[in-house]
Formats: C-alpha cells, structure tokens, sequence
C-alpha cells in the first residue's frame, strides 16, 4: 500500500495515477471526505487527515510501503504553522513507520537566509531526523506555472519572481516529476536520498517572454517584482553525481 498525500493536486495526482497504473494499492489522504471520492471510485482507500493532524496521519501512514508527502505552503513570519505541521509528521512517522517518505521539496531548500522557500528547508531538516528511509525531491521550477501569466502577456507586461531575467533555471513538468516521485516509492535505499530534478534544458524569464511574443504576435515584457517582495536571493543547488536511475535527475551526496 502506498500513500499519497496531495493527491487532490496536480503532482499527487500524478504520483497516484503512476501507482495505479502498476496495479498498485493506493491510499488517498485528504482533508475533505467528498475530495476523496474520486479515489474511492479508482479503487483506492480513502483516509482522512490534515497534515497538522498527528493521530490521522499515524492511521493513513499505518502499513504503508511508501509515503509520498507534501506540505502546504505557509508565508507567516516564523513559519509557525510548518513548524507544527513538521511536528505532526515526525510523530505520525515514529509512530506508523511507514517503509520509507519521498517529500516534494523544491530546488532553493538549501537556503538558510529567511525566504519563502523555508518552508520545504524546515520540513527536509525534521525529515533528515526521522528513522526512516527518506527521498527529498528538490523539483525545479514548474513549467506550467507559466500558464498563470497567460492573460497579464495579453496586456504586454509580466511581473517575474524569476531573476535575473536573463538567467536560466532548472525547470520540469508536473507529469515528469509525478512520475519521478513514483519510481522514487518504488525504489530501495537507506538513510536520505536527496534528488534534485529538472528537464533536458533551462529557461529564464527571458526565454518565456520570446515564447509568449510570438503567441501573441507584440512584444510581451517582463518586469521583475521588486525585491521587497523576495526575500534573500534564491542561489540554485550543485550538482554533484548523476542519479542513473532518473536520466532528468540529480542526486547530490
């Protein structure tokens, strides 16, 4: 039995339906009952739990052969609620202890200074404590994330969180990175397993406003949001081994 936490998303969708497809027992954690049965219907068990919710949590962790965990974000200073969440994780793992955890974490995770990816850093430090095999997958920047921008490249004007303009980054698709998190689950190790992912090539916020000028046939500008909004700068993780088992992946030792 595999768990899936998430899976009312895009990426645990992902993960799931890569499950199902092996003819894999899956169980759906969430919140909502009713979000659930969809899940239910593909044959799936169905548990519900919030992810600050120790006990639930122990239950949908209970037998399980693989945990796939994601954490909702949280821009409170101090990140109060991460923390709790964190709290509640821990314990429901010692508890159940499950087989082995592959956490969705994001390229950024690395950073110390106070950003709003400290929120998967809290979450890999309390992961790295567990007694459990553990997987980070640190996901490169989601390639669909420029859909959103779809209607201000109408107007001839983006706000970009990507900076420089001009300076590429890693990034991946939903589906490569559900189906990573998959074979992850799949996957033997011990102690914590740190893969980082990103697709065959970089982007920068450049290479997306050239993409969305010849969609729309005029010149789309980018605008970088104004570093207030930011918080300390994002330095991008090396790259030290090749994870054979993920052509697209990097495992960092």
């Amino acid at each position: 039995m595999y768990v899936v936490t998430g899976i009312t998303g895009k990426v645990g969708a992902m993960v799931a339906d890569a499950l199902l497809g092996a003819d894999l027992k899956v169980r759906a954690v969430v919140r909502d009952e009713a979000k659930g049965k969809r899940w239910a219907g593909r044959g799936c068990d169905v548990s519900v739990a919030s992810v600050g919710d120790a006990a639930a949590l122990t239950k949908a962790f209970a037998g399980a052969d693989g945990v796939f965990l994601m954490t909702p974000p949280n821009p409170e200073p101090g990140f109060p609620d991460t923390q709790a969440n964190a709290r509640a994780i821990k314990a429901a793992i010692e508890t159940a202890r499950p087989a082995k955890v592959v956490f969705l974490s994001t390229v950024g995770a690395q950073v110390a200074e106070p950003n709003l990816l400290n929120n998967s850093r809290i979450t890999e430090e309390m992961l790295r404590t567990v007694s459990i095999p553990v997987a980070l997958l640190r996901a490169a920047w989601f390639m669909e994330n420029a859909s959103w921008d779809v209607e201000a490249a109408r107007s001839g004007t983006v706000p970009s969180f990507l900076q420089p303009l001009d300076h590429s980054i890693p990034m991946g698709a939903t589906a490569d990175i559900g189906r990573t998190a998959a074979a992850l689950l799949l996957d033997s190790w011990r102690g914590v397993r740190l893969v980082e992912l990103e697709g065959p090539r970089r982007y920068s916020a450049a290479d997306i406003g050239a993409a969305f000028s010849a969609a729309f046939g005029h010149e789309v500008r980018m605008e970088p949001v104004p570093a207030r909004h930011l918080g300390t700068a994002l330095p991008l993780a090396g790259h030290e081994a090749t994870d054979a088992a993920h052509p697209h992946g990097r495992r960092l030792q």
